[in-house]
């Protein structure tokens, strides 16, 4: 499901379009290069670095990665049998998701070490951070409020467009008090009120494909956002891109 094409998702956002949620443009500020072997699953960025994990079983990984040229510092593969999802820092700590396991990882921001395992219900598919809280993705239109120290659920937040659940939730970033969240195999981010779970604006990413000469497919589609939020710059990519591009949110 997460590499493959999923049915009827364009009337979906078809009818978003039309919808009274605000949509927003955008402008591309810089773009820097990006490992295009990697099947972007989580994206975050932290003292100066964007650390990244991938996905595909026998390819899944978590790295850390040099912003201006690419380079990856460091990197953790994840077992063979484990289809790795997304990630957030905790602590000092980076939680980590697999796919249909039902299990996570916990390593050391700085060494990479495995520390923990743990487990949870359903899917696991991306993951962000409040900074006490994390965020969790699953494909369905919750998203999963974990507790920062036991990983326990303590709600869940059901996510709404014009009153209609939302799908496809994907990768998941915590952006000055919202959770942005790509959606699957659409050129869009959801801006999403994370107490009410309304959807507040959609970022319409098209065309973003093109300038990283990237061909549409069941596969490379756009995933991946990190923010920094000491220079307050918004860092986008998708799973096999070339490029990772900075970008600003521009009302249309």
């Amino acid at each position: 499901m997460k590499c493959a094409a999923a049915m009827g998702l364009a009337a979906v956002v078809t009818a978003h379009a039309h919808s009274a949620v605000p949509v927003y443009g955008y402008t591309v500020k810089k773009s820097y290069p990006h490992d295009s072997g990697a099947f972007t699953q989580g994206l975050f960025f932290q003292d100066g670095y964007l650390y990244e994990s991938t996905g595909l079983n026998g390819r899944s990984s978590v790295r850390r990665v040099e912003l201006e040229s690419g380079k990856v510092l460091q990197k953790r593969d994840i077992p063979q049998q484990y289809f790795g999802e997304g990630i957030a820092p905790m602590g000092g700590d980076i939680v980590a998701l697999t796919w249909t396991s039902q299990t996570g990882f916990i390593f050391d921001a700085k060494t990479f070490a495995l520390k923990q395992t743990f487990n949870y219900p359903g899917e696991g598919w991306a993951l962000t951070t409040d900074g006490e809280r994390l965020y969790m993705s699953d494909g369905t239109p919750y998203i999963r409020v974990l507790d920062g120290k036991t990983l326990g659920q303590t709600r869940r937040i059901r996510v709404t467009a014009d009153g209609e659940p939302v799908t496809q939730i994907n990768e998941l970033e915590w952006v000055e008090g919202e959770i942005y969240a790509n959606i699957w195999q659409t050129d869009r981010i959801a801006r999403i009120d994370p107490f009410s779970g309304r959807v507040v604006g959609w970022i319409d990413l098209s065309g973003l494909a093109a300038q990283a000469n990237i061909v549409p497919g069941a596969d490379n589609v756009l995933n991946g956002i990190a923010y920094d939020s000491k220079a307050h710059r918004l860092f986008v990519t998708g799973k096999l891109w070339p490029k990772i591009f900075e970008i600003e949110v521009k009302k249309k």
